[in-house]
């Protein structure tokens, strides 16, 4: 008898062992996939990157055009564009010529967020943090050199800040609205801690703004006309270096310490709906991030070029089209993306889709559009007038204050969506005093 205790008591421990190794090969497999979560949840990563290696796709050319172009119902809107150069040509209306351009630029930005996300399957998550950085937002960016080009300052500052409100407020309002709708029953949950990060970075962005407008304001410059321009350039290379910092200490310091508590209990959820591979190849993906890129600067010259027109032919003021129209288009991405995850219940992706893009481009593309006009010859600043300076700022503590809980319900979502319609009502009615530098 005790000679057949033996080999069953070595089976056991052999079966122990097993069990011990599966465990803990379960638990890294969780650990890579709980910091790749993190990770797209602060905006720098797609929400389809993964940390594997992506098999890549070998298409055809009409295959490749079929995904990109014939697979989104979004881009039945793309012949507008074209229609847009037509009608500039042959009519030369104005107020046309920047609608059409308006709606054909909308679907273009959507395929670029697309083709970001396929390219970022091939990179590591340093790589994918910064086309997501730079591509997430290039067609703002696209927009706004074109208006340095032409002196155009005031539509830069104020197509700007127009993204950055419509993010705050009417994408992250949208939502936690319809969000709250589908989960009335409860609060939703998200990372307090994620947005306490961002709500500080946000307040050092409305500080950097700010301290330019009051030493105007307050006649205080040691050298008049000059040291404000000095402190605005200052302070963009400072912002652009506290950016560089943050996407260091989010993607490689402490990505672990951003790991939601809700991707615990929803890891399994998380894992099917993500394990999924590219469409298109690393080449096709940087083919079409070209070709993308290169429209989308084409109809933005339109774009930009009938902006004064459109506003006599509307009669509708330069700062409501800046602040509100077109923050529009370059948002649209945003608004789909930020409300499919709140109705799946996952709020820290969409806050990290709302409020990561209002920190890249308050953090990146405001201060990077001060460095290109210092290169071009263009006095870009950072003072954004009084009006909008206070409301920038004034947004940022209404957004901190609905952030602090850590909890969101549609009552917030209506509560940020009003406060949008306020805002665009007050650039309806503003008149901007510096409408000569539009």
């Amino acid at each position: 008898m005790s000679h057949c205790k033996v080999p069953a008591l070595i089976q056991a421990q052999v079966e122990m062992g097993s069990v011990e190794q599966k465990s803990l090969f379960r638990k890294e497999e969780e650990d890579k996939q709980t910091k790749a979560a993190s990770l797209m949840e602060q905006g720098s990563l797609s929400p389809r990157f993964h940390e594997h290696t992506a098999k890549s796709p070998k298409n055809s050319v009409l295959r490749s055009i079929k995904i990109v172009i014939l697979s989104n119902k979004l881009n039945m809107l793309l012949p507008f564009g074209p229609l847009a150069i037509l009608v500039h040509y042959m009519i030369d209306s104005k107020g046309w010529v920047f609608l059409l351009s308006l709606i054909g630029i909308t679907p273009l930005a959507e395929r670029l967020g697309y083709a970001t996300e396929q390219l970022a399957f091939y990179t590591g998550p340093t790589v994918g943090g910064l086309l997501n950085a730079t591509f997430g937002n290039v067609t703002e960016l696209i927009i706004s050199i074109f208006a340095l080009k032409n002196g155009m300052i005031r539509v830069v500052q104020l197509t700007l800040l127009g993204s950055i409100l419509s993010n705050m407020l009417l994408v992250l309002g949208c939502a936690f609205f319809c969000g709250g709708l589908v989960f009335y029953q409860k609060d939703q949950v998200f990372d307090k801690g994620i947005a306490v990060v961002n709500s500080g970075l946000l307040l050092m962005a409305v500080m950097g703004i700010l301290f330019p407008a009051v030493l105007h304001y307050t006649h205080s410059e040691v050298h008049a006309g000059s040291s404000e321009m000095a402190l605005s350039r200052f302070s963009s290379c400072i912002m652009l270096i506290a950016y560089a910092a943050y996407l260091f200490f989010q993607l490689k310091s402490q990505s672990n310490s951003y790991t939601p508590l809700e991707e615990e209990t929803n890891q399994k959820e998380e894992a099917c709906d993500e394990d999924e591979d590219p469409e298109i190849s690393k080449w096709e993906a940087i083919i079409w991030l070209s070709i993308l890129t290169a429209w989308v600067s084409l109809l933005s010259g339109y774009l930009v070029d009938a902006i004064e027109g459109a506003s006599v032919s509307w009669n509708i003021p330069i700062a409501f089209i800046s602040v509100i129209l077109l923050p529009i288009v370059g948002n649209a991405a945003e608004h789909a993306g930020a409300i499919m995850f709140a109705m799946k219940d996952k709020l820290d992706l969409s806050l990290g889709v709302a409020i990561g893009s209002s920190i890249q481009i308050s953090m990146f593309v405001v201060p990077f559009c001060v460095v290109i006009g210092w290169m071009m010859g263009e006095q870009m600043d950072l003072n954004f007038q009084l009006f909008e300076t206070a409301m920038l700022f004034i947004t940022v503590i209404v957004v901190a204050f609905f952030l602090q809980e850590g909890t969101s319900n549609y009552f917030k979502g209506l509560m940020l969506i009003l406060c949008y319609l306020i805002v665009a009502a007050s650039f309806f009615v503003h008149e901007d005093p510096h409408e000569d530098a539009l």
